[in-house]
């Protein structure tokens, strides 16, 4: 081997060492956050168990509360060799917001462990070799909330916090160790009927039905499918469905979920629902608020460069990658990491924690909490800062990268061209 080859092999043992080192301080924060379920934008201990973790850590600057009340941000700069190099601005993402009821059914503690241990085992692999760095590094980490509702990376994004960042990584607890699962485009919508109340038995005539539009509403959706392509999305609930049986309903909800591969045909498939929301109203007589959620998700951008060099330090690490083609073409649901990929290549592989429960889950929040799944989640944290690794000792990896991303861009930037929504009839 090369002396740069010996040394990038002496600095992925020395990172995959302190993650072993550090393992039971990861746990414990792992554990802190998975026994704290906290919803989105609310995650008020998680938050401060995560600033505390890097403010104890020695050299990490940390900003509490970056741009968002629960949203934090750690950074470490490696010395440059020369004043005037280039540096190279490596992110991790930590998520750490729960489902209601379930908790940590999406084991986003986990994914705080993972962003966490692969920032400091990156920081160690790099700090005994600045000397030989071909660039300058900065890593840091960003604590992004409200990842279930809300989209709290869009609202970072929107913020300015991922500008300068040249790469990004974060991992998903799954059922299998993948290293990409398409994600899809998806904006949520709140559908508000408002109709009079009567008695339902007295005199009827005299009301005007939310419920009923409610229904025709989810019966429009229904029908809609037909007309919907194969692996276009629409699940919804109402909320509200009246008070008592001999009251006609005077207000009714629903929340639905509109979901397409790509953020290009997302629009199109919005005009439909719209519609089909809009006619139930005109058909019953009531009025309707429809309430389009501001932060929409976009699909994940794929950067296979980034994506080859994970998997193969996977596989050194003993991962086994899922060959299963329905795994691989269906969409895995929806993230607000896709707008991140708009702005800053990077990666969101998936990985295996030791259960084959499904995910969102009471089953898979104990699984997320069971040390078991400490030797999966360590793991990948090793196989995000070994690719980081590869990236910044070899400069032309990244040009790779980010030439990759940039063609990426462009061929979706032509799709949303072509796409355009149905005219109202």
């Amino acid at each position: 081997m090369s002396e740069g080859t010996d040394l990038l092999v002496e600095m992925k043992q020395r990172a995959g060492r302190c993650i072993d080192e550090a393992k039971e301080k990861l746990h414990s924060l792992s554990r802190d956050i998975w026994r704290c379920p906290e919803l989105a934008y609310e995650e008020v201990q998680s938050h401060h168990r995560l600033v505390e973790f890097f403010s104890r850590e020695e050299g990490w600057r940390v900003d509490s509360h970056f741009k968002l009340q629960t949203a934090f941000r750690a950074c470490w700069t490696a010395q440059r060799k020369r004043e005037g190099s280039p540096v190279v601005s490596v992110g991790f993402l930590c998520e750490y917001d729960a489902l209601p009821d379930i908790g940590h059914g999406c084991g986003h503690n986990l994914i705080a462990e993972v962003g966490a241990a692969a920032a400091l085992s990156l920081k160690a692999a790099l700090e005994d070799t600045q000397e030989e760095l071909p660039v300058g590094v900065q890593v840091t980490v960003l604590g992004t909330p409200a990842e279930e509702s809300g989209g709290g990376k869009i609202d970072l994004l929107r913020e300015g916090a991922f500008e300068g960042l040249d790469i990004v990584f974060m991992a998903h607890p799954s059922r299998e160790d993948a290293v990409y699962l398409p994600s899809v485009a998806e904006q949520d919508v709140t559908i508000k009927y408002h109709g009079k109340a009567a008695h339902a038995s007295s005199y009827p005539w005299k009301g005007v039905n939310a419920l009923d539009a409610a229904v025709l509403c989810y019966n429009n959706m229904s029908v809609l499918r037909q007309q919907m392509k194969p692996d276009w999305r629409v699940h919804g609930v109402i909320k509200h469905g009246g008070v008592k049986p001999n009251i006609i309903p005077d207000y009714t909800e629903l929340e639905y979920y509109l979901r397409t591969p790509t953020r290009a045909e997302l629009p199109v498939l919005k005009a439909k629902a719209e519609r089909c929301f809009r006619s139930a109203a005109m058909a019953t007589g009531c009025e309707v608020e429809v309430e389009f959620a501001r932060n929409i998700l976009d699909n994940e951008l794929r950067n296979c460069v980034l994506g080859e060099l994970y998997e193969q330090n996977g596989i050194t690490l003993g991962m086994d990658f899922t060959t299963d083609e329905d795994d691989l073409r269906n969409a895995s649901g929806s993230t607000d990491f896709g707008n991140v990929t708009f702005a800053v290549p990077g990666i969101h592989p998936y990985f295996y924690i030791g259960s084959d429960t499904l995910v969102h889950t009471k089953e898979y929040t104990a699984a997320a909490g069971d040390y078991k799944a400490q030797f999966f989640t360590l793991r990948t944290a090793k196989a995000l800062a070994m690719t980081a690794l590869d990236v910044l000792m070899c400069p032309e990896l990244l040009q790779r990268v980010k030439r990759e991303f940039t063609e990426a861009k462009l061929k979706e930037d032509a799709q949303l061209k072509t796409h355009h929504p149905v005219e109202q009839c």
